[in-house]
């Protein structure tokens, strides 16, 4: 059995195959340098059914809505970020409506 964990991770990965999902957790560094572009440390993977994440992702989405209702804000994640993920900010909206 793997050592429980609690950490902070600043970056992700995804990995889905016909068997399941891979989903690793990162952190970049600190204070990290402009002249030199480094790679984020894996902290550890997740690995799970595609059925679990789904509901995983229902459960993420339902908490955020609930969290914003119940304290009058709206969580924003800028359009720099959403571009870095390759996301247009219409499939953004949509999917929290």
């Amino acid at each position: 059995m793997a050592e429980p964990f609690d950490i902070f991770a600043d970056a992700f990965i995804i990995t889905l195959t016909p068997w399941g999902v891979n989903l690793s957790f990162q952190l970049g560094e600190a204070h990290p340098s402009p002249q030199a572009i480094r790679q984020p440390a894996r902290l550890g993977t997740v690995r799970m059914s595609i059925e679990h994440l789904k509901a995983m992702v229902f459960m993420f989405k339902r908490q955020v809505q609930l969290h914003e209702k119940n304290y009058g804000v709206n969580v924003e994640v800028p359009t720099q970020v959403l571009s870095q993920l390759g996301i247009a900010r219409e499939d953004w909206d949509a999917f929290w409506r």
